[in-house]
């Protein structure tokens, strides 16, 4: 852990709860691995105290902040600059302040990304990408397979007037090729997913046995699939262990956790970040 001192700079997260956030473990880690006179800290903020907690962060001069639940839309008001990743997405997962004020974007799509890319070397474009979930994380997803320049893009959830709510939000973007489904038609998409990505929180602790999908239509899926969970404790998720008895390809939520998280930290420290530190603190 750094030391802190007189001269040392803050960053931090802010939520509600944000006691459970793995953040400082990374960041810290990585703060301590470069030599920096930082630290990063835990901030609680109940939704009412947000206005007071961004102008108290300004008074007290925090370089920037990472942004979690229940802030990640709200924050948007507060901030005089919004890159336009994260105007797509709808939100912001990081700060930082500048002479005009506080600009923010969202690292949740560079973090959903890079592991694909690193691990990874496949056309992209031959991809049909399958989501299952339609909520925020949903969103960097879509919006990152838009990026990576899928084929096809089709996003799954339970209800149909908030799929049609999910597919509106992206008219004026470059996502001509999403499409929304619920789940009664997973069975059809599955034999085309050649990447799968769950959004969903089934299969989260402590409910490790559960799973999003059946093993009966986990078979369904091709050979060359990519199976990414983006739920990160357990793992492997129930979903993962399915795939991997298929033999398919795997990707599970700690490498977005410390994608995201390296990305935000590049943005606050102008430097070089060493990922492998801060994706060994978290297995620590």
């Amino acid at each position: 852990m750094p030391v802190i001192g007189g001269k040392t700079k803050l960053l931090g997260v802010i939520g509600h709860p944000v006691e459970h956030s793995l953040s400082p473990v990374m960041h810290n880690a990585a703060i301590a691995a470069l030599r920096l006179d930082y630290v990063y800290l835990p901030l609680p903020v109940t939704p009412e105290n947000l206005p007071a907690a961004i102008a108290g962060f300004a008074a007290i001069g925090l370089v920037g902040f990472n942004v979690t639940i229940p802030h990640k839309q709200t924050i948007l008001n507060f901030l005089s600059e919004v890159l336009p990743v994260a105007q797509a997405v709808g939100a912001v997962n990081t700060v930082w302040r500048t002479d005009k004020g506080w600009s923010g974007t969202n690292t949740d799509v560079a973090g959903f990304l890079a592991p694909l890319q690193i691990r990874y070397n496949r056309d992209w474009s031959q991809t049909v990408a399958v989501i299952l979930g339609n909520g925020g994380a949903a969103r960097a997803v879509a919006f990152g397979c838009a990026e990576l320049g899928c084929a096809k893009i089709h996003v799954t959830g339970r209800n149909q007037t908030k799929l049609e709510e999910f597919k509106a939000s992206w008219v004026n973007s470059n996502l001509n090729n999403l499409q929304v489904h619920t789940l009664e038609q997973l069975p059809r998409l599955i034999p085309q997913a050649t990447l799968l990505v769950n959004t969903t929180p089934t299969g989260m602790y402590p409910k490790v046995e559960e799973s999003p999908l059946s093993a009966a239509t986990m078979a369904q899926l091709p050979p060359n699939a990519i199976v990414y969970d983006l739920i990160y404790n357990p793992r492997p998720t129930q979903l993962l262990r399915q795939a991997q008895q298929l033999q398919l390809a795997t990707l599970d939520g700690l490498e977005m956790l410390v994608y995201q998280g390296a990305a935000a930290l590049e943005i606050w420290l102008q430097q070089p970040i060493p990922v492998d530190v801060m994706r060994q603190s978290l297995e620590a």
